[in-house]
């Protein structure tokens, strides 16, 4: 990932107080079809999805995917902080598995301080919508830690992205950490592609 210059010097007692908001992620939950033939969903992308979907080649929304998780990083503000290697997966869609198929890219950030884990995550918080992102969920998650968690939807793009800072774990196996998962919408692949055995 890339890493640019980032103010970490964030003052965390300024931190606005954690709010919920109850509507889900546009992305969170994908509509799924509603007429089922035998040979699968019938194909009226902006009926079934709610948009168009972009026609891209598998590799290349790997690409823009893992482009998508550097801008986030890049908001969190940590260049020394170290993160998961993995790549991003691609699946396909349940509204159509012949031709529809999506990106999945979980990473996280660690190795740096909790107070460092707390200014980056407030930075993402606050960068997000300056940078096209719609905040549709923030505040305390319904783990038994309660850890603070955010979800924001892309106004460019079909992406969501999640983030969760998870800190005061007592198992010295877990890593205090920022764990971000990237999710794509739905994109068609070019004619031809076998969407079978992605990964």
């Amino acid at each position: 990932m890339s890493t640019s210059d980032h103010d970490s010097t964030a003052d965390p007692t300024a931190t606005p107080r954690p709010r919920r908001v109850r509507r889900p992620a546009v992305l969170g939950a994908l509509l799924l079809c509603l007429t089922t033939l035998a040979t699968g969903c019938t194909m009226n992308d902006a009926d079934d999805l709610g948009y168009t979907p972009t026609t891209l080649d598998v590799a290349d929304a790997r690409t823009r995917t893992k482009e998508i998780s550097s801008e986030i990083f890049d908001m969190i503000g940590l260049p020394r902080a170290r993160t998961t290697e993995p790549g991003p997966s691609a699946s396909v869609c349940p509204e159509d598995r012949e031709h529809l198929f999506k990106t999945r890219h979980p990473w996280s950030v660690y190795d740096v301080s909790d107070e460092e884990l707390e200014q980056g995550f407030e930075r993402l918080r606050q960068a997000l919508p300056g940078k096209g992102w719609k905040i549709v969920s923030y505040g305390p998650n319904n783990s038994r830690a309660k850890s603070l968690e955010l979800t924001a939807d892309s106004e460019k793009e079909h992406f969501a992205v999640n983030a969760e800072l998870s800190l005061g774990s007592k198992d010295p196996k877990q890593k205090n950490l920022i764990a971000v998962t990237v999710v794509s919408g739905c994109f068609r692949a070019p004619e031809g592609t076998d969407l079978k055995g992605l990964y």
